[in-house]
């Protein structure tokens, strides 16, 4: 028996395969996906439902175990704090800010991507402490500053980084040609 939840499971599973993603490119851009239905359904249904628990649960998933360093300035003097939150791809880091690197990032979890850019990018750019253009609302009201919510962004981005990873490997394991499989009718 085939329920709604299942198929629900099965549309997030081929939405996220990257041969479907490709092939119907310009079609997702302007129209309704079409779903192909394959032999392999309850398969599908279940990678689905992995990667739908994974986004839904993401504050709550175990983290990646991403490594914390401070930044040793030495006998120089401490510059003034600074939030950087730029992602370094080629090294696996992060670098938060004047004082703290995050080390530790495997490669594949660069790679699961949300739109244009990847999962912990999209991290990044959401913490990244902007500053109104109004005068008004930068004098009445508190902005945001990293420094206060840093504790939490090195944990989110840890989760996240558990994510990334385990989505990729999800969808290693979806066939390459699945639009060649047999179809049910």
């Amino acid at each position: 028996t085939i329920t709604k939840p299942d198929i629900f499971h099965y549309t997030y599973a081929i939405l996220h395969h990257p041969a479907y993603r490709q092939k119907y490119e310009i079609n997702l851009k302007r129209d309704f996906p079409r779903l192909p239905l394959y032999a392999n359904f309850h398969q599908w249904k279940t990678w689905g439902e992995q990667l739908l628990d994974w986004h839904i649960h993401y504050e709550t998933i175990p983290p990646h175990g991403l490594q914390r360093h401070e930044i040793d300035h030495g006998k120089k003097p401490k510059p003034a704090y600074k939030a950087k939150l730029k992602a370094d791809k080629t090294n696996g880091q992060i670098i938060l800010d004047t004082e703290t690197i995050l080390t530790g990032i495997p490669p594949i979890a660069w790679t699961y991507k949300l739109g244009n850019r990847s999962a912990i990018e999209w991290v990044l750019d959401q913490h990244k402490e902007k500053t109104p253009k109004d005068p008004t609302i930068r004098q009445l009201f508190n902005t945001y500053r990293f420094i206060d919510y840093k504790d939490h962004v090195i944990d989110l981005l840890d989760r996240v980084c558990t994510v990334s990873i385990k989505t990729m490997e999800t969808i290693a394991q979806m066939p390459d040609d699945a639009q060649h499989q047999p179809k049910l009718h």
